[in-house]
């Protein structure tokens, strides 16, 4: 049974940067083509990463890649900086300018295309957000909402109705001709939600308002059964 179509696909070369948005990519064993396959070891604190929640204005950086996708490495990213200046994202430049910034002392770290691990691709493979929720959502905050606060990698649109995405915990569905996902949980929230993307800026209201609405919950997690090539307007199939 088709529910809806995938709207648009964002990968996060660099963690908690902002993205990339791209019109097709291929779906691996561990989620989007280099999604969180670069990073900066926070240095401060033992085995953890630089994120937007020591770092809030980190969210106005974008991470790109330069070329297209490569099995055999990862092509150079690009980040240009909220004044617009680029760089390669190990650039010392680059560097200096993000530790005087976060004041902490930071080391970029890559993986390979064959795997990225979890903890730099947060709790599952993929995250998704519904756009009709996204519009529910606003209705209940007041304001206007830039779903790229909630950093899915499918934003997708099912059956004109909101919420529709927690109603498959547990099913298969099928994107395109390729790729098989399993809707596993919710999505718990955090005070990145709050970070304005454009401005770095926190306002504190929204995760209240998931919170108090949503009992926190935003967006669902799904695990990879079979990989593949996914592209913006594939049908969105529900297979169980």
């Amino acid at each position: 049974m088709v529910v809806g179509y995938l709207k648009e696909i964002t990968r996060y070369p660099v963690k908690s940067m902002n993205g990339q948005k791209v019109h097709e990519t291929k779906i691996m064993n561990y989620g989007l083509y280099g999604d969180r396959s670069h990073a900066y070891l926070d240095l401060t604190r033992e085995d953890k990463f630089l994120t937007i929640t020591q770092f809030p204005k980190m969210a106005q950086y974008r991470a790109a890649f330069r070329s297209a996708d490569c099995e055999s490495r990862f092509p150079v990213v690009e980040i240009t900086t909220p004044e617009g200046q680029q760089y390669e994202w190990n650039d010392p430049s680059l560097l200096k300018e993000l530790e005087q910034r976060c004041e902490r002392n930071i080391q970029p770290i890559h993986f390979e295309p064959a795997h990225v691990p979890f903890g730099a691709i947060e709790e599952e493979h993929i995250l998704i957000v519904n756009e009709k929720s996204v519009q529910a959502l606003e209705n209940l905050w007041g304001e206007k909402i830039d779903y790229v606060r909630f950093r899915p990698n499918l934003l997708v649109s099912l059956n004109d109705e909101p919420y529709f995405e927690e109603t498959m915990f547990g099913k298969r569905v099928k994107i395109g001709q390729e790729v098989e996902l399993e809707i596993l949980r919710h999505c718990e929230r955090c005070m990145i939600v709050n970070v304005d993307p454009d401005t770095g800026e926190i306002s504190h209201s929204l995760l209240k308002t998931v919170v108090k609405e949503r009992r926190n919950h935003f967006g669902v997690y799904a695990r990879v059964i079979k990989t593949g090539l996914i592209k913006a307007g594939d049908e969105v199939t529900l297979l169980d």
